[in-house]
């Protein structure tokens, strides 16, 4: 979420449950990774969970069942597991709780709040037994992770059962999770269930919950959940029997059970996560977009009036956005997409995002613009948020900053102009971190933030200035078809980028990402025709120059940076090789300079643009 004046909060995308029984057959394509250097070897983990989950609305405590297949697609032996127990985070004394009352500038939705919950609005997931292939096994939980000792060793390419009976209680809402939240919505649950860790090349990613993002293995979500008949349900998959549960899912006679639950199943093909919300007072809109997924919207009938207009007009818009990205991403795969009121903010997860629903119209269309393209940065190419947040967040930002600005008819010349600002304040403020930064582990929350959402941003556009913007159209699309229900990394976005442009690009990801140094050029002197300049930064670029001649012309020049070892395509006179090593640089021009701008689209994240002008 922005922590800092770009308040563009960070979004859930939870997805509404509104359908039929024949999407339980719809299973999106896994695409196959052409021409990467791993392609032979990639590999994946896969589980299926199947959970039945009773919930009790009056004191907020559920119980659940769950059958967890997993299979071992590693060439490894496997002699643990490992389960998050995010729920935990919520107790006093949790690393989430500590931690936020240490950092110098704490998230102010949380605070000191964890540290005063009484044992009746704690969170915890507790679990009751476990088996493997029907044999008991020990564990341990070690605050929201549980270490798990297996009965006998997962060998490659077998697959197991886990059976699981586990309580949880759903905290006072705080942070993503939680009942109760401050618009009244009764539960958000995300992160609700024991989520097995992932295990990959890089081995087990058992990150403690303390207040970042996630990671999941890829597979399929069977969940029922028995809930008390006044309450109106929105989750992640597809709806298997709205004529049981009507509230808007069905127009046909509803056939409810007696008794005071009702039971709601519904099915999710190849996500990696499974959220739900519920509310006695949600009303519920769907609409089908344009060649796209029916959209679902859930929110609380208790909005003033106006706002309650707001969740009507922005609806349109919503389908708008869905198209936008499947036109300059790739496809949505699935077949609908939910937006639904609660939370604390915004936060994205599978076909769908919670948020919070009192808001100005532009609010709403804005932060659902981020939550949604969220769809297609980490629920579709699923970074690990803990260790690339910045392609998590920077790539959203970056996509939904054009889609409002086409689709709000914003008009801005640079939709990512804020990103550079917030960027370069960060690289001026000795708050720097890398942004290969363990997400948890920065030392204050706004580094963090403009980190990952403005940095990430700035990583993106500025790609575009060294490769060209058309070739970066071309990356973000081979990106998406290449690793799209995937777990990619930093080095596949600019191995994509390389294999589309034909530039060597090594340098750009090492020193953008992985080192805190910065871009700074400069005009160091005009005489006559000649014109010299300086590199100040340790960062390398190409630049982009426009020189004013005496007589009132001007011309375009670029200069390649020697190690990308070739040029963007581009219109300017194309001038010699800088080689980074020089700090000096002399460029002939054709007659007499009277003035020069360095990157006068100011696409270039230069730490100083006053020496950039002479």
């Amino acid at each position: 979420m922005k922590q800092f004046f770009i308040s563009i909060l960070s979004l859930s995308l939870l997805a509404s449950c509104g359908g039929s029984k024949e999407y339980t057959t719809i299973t999106p394509t896994v695409p196959v990774i052409p021409n990467t250097p791993a392609a032979s070897t990639y590999w994946q983990q896969h589980v299926d969970y199947t959970m039945d989950i009773d919930m009790n609305v009056n004191n907020y405590q559920y119980q659940g069942k769950q059958t967890l297949v997993y299979t071992n697609n590693s060439p490894d032996v496997l002699n643990k597991v490992f389960y998050h127990l995010y729920f935990n985070a919520f107790q006093p004394g949790s690393e989430m709780d500590v931690r936020s009352r240490t950092i110098a500038d704490p998230d102010a939705r949380v605070g000191d709040r964890i540290s005063k919950l009484s044992p009746d609005e704690i969170g915890y997931i507790k679990i009751n037994s476990l088996k493997q292939n029907g044999t008991s096994l020990t564990y341990d939980t070690v605050g929201t992770v549980l270490e798990v000792e297996l009965a006998k060793p997962i060998q490659p390419g077998e697959r197991v059962t886990f059976d699981m009976l586990f309580d949880a209680q759903v905290p006072v809402q705080i942070r993503r999770s939680g009942r109760n939240n401050k618009e009244g919505v009764a539960l958000s649950m995300t992160q609700w269930y024991p989520k097995l860790a992932e295990y990959d090349f890089e081995g087990w990613h058992t990150d403690p919950y303390i207040g970042r993002e996630f990671h999941g293995v890829w597979g399929n979500f069977d969940v029922t959940l028995h809930i008390d008949k006044t309450y109106v349900v929105g989750g992640t998959g597809y709806l298997q029997n709205p004529n049981e549960v009507g509230h808007g899912y069905e127009t046909s006679t509803v056939n409810r059970p007696d008794g005071e639950k009702l039971t709601w199943h519904f099915v999710a093909p190849n996500v990696h996560d499974f959220t739900w919300a519920a509310d006695p007072e949600y009303i519920h809109d769907t609409l089908k977009s344009s060649n796209g997924p029916t959209l679902h919207f859930l929110y609380k009938k208790t909005l003033d009036k106006e706002k309650l207009n707001y969740w009507k007009k922005f609806q349109p818009k919503a389908a708008e956005l869905i198209q936008y990205y499947s036109e300059h991403v790739g496809t949505y795969p699935y077949k609908q997409y939910s937006v639904i009121q609660g939370g604390d903010g915004g936060m994205e997860y599978a076909m769908c995002t919670l948020i919070t629903g009192d808001r100005s119209f532009g609010s709403l269309v804005g932060v659902t613009a981020h939550e949604m393209a969220h769809t297609w940065f980490q629920f579709l190419l699923a970074t690990n948020e803990t260790k690339h947040e910045w392609m998590d967040e920077g790539f959203t930002s970056y996509i939904s900053d054009f889609a409002m600005n086409e689709i709000m008819n914003e008009g801005k010349e640079n939709p990512t102009a804020a990103a550079y600002k917030n960027y370069i304040y960060l690289a001026k403020s000795g708050k720097e971190q890398p942004l290969s930064t363990q997400a948890d582990r920065y030392q204050f929350n706004q580094a963090y933030s403009i980190s990952a959402y403005s940095k990430g941003e700035v990583f993106l556009s500025q790609l575009g200035y060294v490769i060209g913007e058309e070739n970066l159209k071309k990356t973000i699309k081979k990106y998406f078809n290449d690793f799209s229900f995937k777990h990619p990394r930093p080095i596949d976005i600019i191995r994509s980028a390389e294999k589309v442009s034909g530039l060597e690009l090594d340098w750009y990801l090492i020193d953008f990402t992985q080192t805190t140094n910065t871009i700074d050029y400069g005009v160091k002197v005009i005489n006559g025709e000649n014109i010299t300049l300086e590199r100040i930064g340790l960062m390398p670029m190409p630049l982009d120059l426009t020189v004013t001649y005496t007589d009132g012309t001007t011309e375009d020049f670029y200069i390649p940076l020697q190690m990308m070892r070739g040029e963007k395509p581009t219109t300017a006179t194309i001038a010699p090789d800088w080689a980074w090593a020089y700090p000096v640089y002399t460029l002939k021009a054709n007659k007499a300079v009277k003035s020069v701008q360095i990157d006068p689209k100011e696409l270039m994240a230069d730490i100083n643009k006053e020496n950039n002008k002479m």
